[in-house]
């Protein structure tokens, strides 16, 4: 779990359509918010811009397999030979007006998407059932969550019924214009040697699927970028921030390698 608070300078980000706007829409009448997107396209980054933003604390918690409504929500600890409540990071959330981030929101226990089905209504309530508190989220109070349509399967899924209790917005990866200004602000490598970059990785989205479980995304692109700002070699850098992350497998690596032979020449 990540705190930022609203005093913090507002990330870089580039918008590619009204989802800010339609991010503070939502906020100012109190709406859950869905992001629906491939990983690394800019989701996190979206939500970190748009809190400093609006001025509010943000509460980022990564989704997994054994997060439990429990870690959401708190739970009572020994310290100093007593029992002592602490809240999570949802319950602080609610306490302080903040907005909450649940990033890949399917990779949750089910019991989490109960806990939160009242505060994605018109209650925006959070029962605490081991303290006996019910909290009213006050104004301020935003529930955004993520996930990767991509890599959902029979067992995980968002059920139709917490679907439909969030507004939601697609991501994508951006155009290349795009993706080479958002490259070389976040790494400070020049744009013309970004450019060869982000067309290297619309080759590889194209074998997503086939080859690959996942295409290059912008995030990593912006490794590669600051690797080769930083003065590496670019086959090293490509080697480090491409070819690894994307893949293990031999043969795939080196269609990959070849692949970058070809875009630079």
């Amino acid at each position: 779990m990540r705190n930022v608070t609203g005093t913090q300078p507002v990330p870089f980000y580039r918008p590619t359509g009204n989802e800010c706007t339609l991010f503070e829409t939502a906020h100012a009448n109190g709406l859950p918010l869905l992001l629906k997107g491939p990983t690394g396209c800019g989701k996190t980054r979206f939500v970190e811009h748009m809190a400093a933003r609006l001025g509010r604390p943000l509460y980022t918690v990564a989704c997994h397999d054994d997060l439990s409504a429990a870690d959401l929500i708190g739970r009572y600890l020994l310290r100093g030979g007593e029992t002592e409540w602490i809240d999570g990071p949802l319950t602080r959330a609610v306490r302080e007006g903040a907005i909450c981030y649940l990033d890949e929101i399917v990779e949750a226990r089910k019991d989490v998407t109960v806990v939160l089905h009242p505060l994605t209504d018109s209650r925006r309530t959070l029962m605490i059932d081991r303290t006996g508190e019910e909290l009213i989220a006050p104004p301020g109070f935003m529930l955004v969550a993520s996930y990767n349509p991509g890599y959902q399967n029979i067992l995980k899924r968002l059920k139709p019924s917490t679907r439909q209790r969030f507004l939601s917005i697609g991501f994508d990866f951006p155009d290349a214009a795009t993706e080479i200004a958002v490259v070389a602000s976040e790494s400070g490598l020049e744009e013309s040697r970004v450019t060869p970059l982000v067309r290297l990785a619309g080759h590889i989205r194209a074998l997503s699927g086939m080859d690959l479980e996942e295409g290059a995304s912008t995030r990593l692109l912006i490794y590669a970028a600051t690797l080769i700002a930083g003065g590496m070699p670019l086959e090293r850098a490509l080697e480090a921030a491409v070819i690894e992350p994307l893949t293990d497998e031999p043969d795939i690596q080196q269609a990959l390698r070849d692949l970058i032979a070809v875009v630079y020449g």
